[in-house]
């Protein structure tokens, strides 16, 4: 028997004044692309935004539905829209954040396991990882070289 180590590298930044000016300017789109968020059941709002390689910002915000698993996450919205809409471009960065109706969000959001499996597709497409960043109302930003980073032994086209 042995032991496999997993690691993840993220950067943790104090607020969002420390961020590149792109990756603050992403993460504003992001926050406001909540107010886009259709969530009237969970009251907690996501919001996504994403840079493709050509430069253009593509949106998504979550889209609840009385019948949850119909339910489409933020970055799930933003990169199909993307993918729907610039076929042959990589997504250089996403930014993604959230706002609850019942407290303070004081922390990173981190993608849901579809979400991230979802990125990791598009990463393995373009073969070009995706800058991640993570925001909640206030607090810290987590910022990821690739979605690798907290999605350890990925699953792609590989195995198929």
């Amino acid at each position: 028997m042995k032991i496999l180590s997993l690691n993840a590298n993220i950067e943790v930044y104090e607020n969002v004044e420390e961020l590149s000016r792109a990756d603050a300017s992403l993460l504003e789109v992001a926050k406001k692309s909540l107010e886009d968020a259709y969530a009237p059941y969970s009251k907690f709002k996501v919001g996504a935004a994403l840079r493709l390689k050509n430069g253009k910002i593509i949106i998504g915000s979550n889209q609840e539905n009385a019948a949850f698993p119909v339910t489409l996450c933020a970055e799930r919205v933003a990169i199909f829209a993307a993918a729907s809409q610039y076929p042959n471009e990589a997504i250089e960065a996403i930014a993604i954040t959230a706002k609850s109706g019942s407290h303070l969000v004081n922390k990173p959001v981190t993608p849901c396991g579809s979400c991230r499996q979802v990125i990791h597709e598009s990463e393995y497409r373009f073969q070009h990882p995706i800058r991640v960043i993570l925001h909640g109302e206030t607090g810290e930003v987590y910022v990821l070289d690739s979605i690798k980073d907290i999605l350890p032994l990925t699953f792609d086209a590989h195995f198929l």
